[in-house]
Order: structure tokens, then sequence, then C-alpha cells
């Protein structure tokens, strides 16, 4: 089995590729990120698919950028790892927002996709 530190360079890859395109605002290329398939529940009702994704990363005002910390990392299967991290996404015009952020990453033929993205928003 890979090491906790191999885990964390997976999760980092990826999650790279998703806060660069939430960053620029680019809701198509945050929702390449994901697998066809993925599971994704933000702030909103959730939904399943790329253009789930896209959609509600389009519905996010322009000037929103994602931080995140890496907390914990769990590997069930040589092609899939567990992250549970802290995420503050900030604006422009308002205040930050803090949420735990779960995310299931699966390695297909050509890399590592999101297959399941859960955002939880813990009372203050």
């Amino acid at each position: 089995m890979p090491s906790t530190t191999d885990d964390e360079t997976v999760l980092h890859d990826v999650l790279e590729r998703w806060r660069t395109a939430v960053d620029a605002h680019r809701p198509q290329d945050v929702a390449a990120v994901f697998t066809e398939d993925a599971i994704f529940q933000g702030l909103h009702p959730y939904g399943v698919g790329r253009d789930a994704v896209a959609a509600y990363y389009a519905s996010q005002p322009l000037g929103m950028r994602a931080a995140y910390r890496i907390l914990e990392t769990r590997r069930f299967a040589e092609d899939l790892v567990l992250g549970y991290l802290d995420v503050e996404f900030t604006f422009t015009d308002r205040d930050p927002v803090a949420v735990k952020l779960a995310v299931l990453a699966r390695r297909q033929d050509d890399g590592w996709y999101l297959a399941h993205y859960q955002v939880s928003r813990l009372a203050q």
C-alpha cells in the first residue's frame, strides 16, 4: 500500500487543478477535474456529473478563490484516495466562508479525478 505522503501527493495534484480552475472562474475546467459520474455536494443541493459541477461553479461570483489544507488521507484501494480538508473560500465583496471538505479521488486510465465531493459548513 502506498504511504500517506503518496496519498497527500495524489490529493494535492488533483486539488491544485481544482483550485486553479476555481480561482480563474473557469467552470468547465473545474468540471474536468471530476469523473463523469461524480457525486457533487457544494453548499446547494447535490448534483451528479460534470454538468452539475460546471453549473454550480458558473453560479459562483467572479473573484472567488479557494485555499485548502489537507487534514487526513486514507487509501481504500490502489485507485481510491479519501481526503478530508479545511477549505476557505474568499470573495471580493464579503466575508470568507470556511468549510470542511471530504473528497474521494479515483484513478482512471489518464490520471486522478474527483469522484465524490462533500462540503460541510460547521457552526462557528
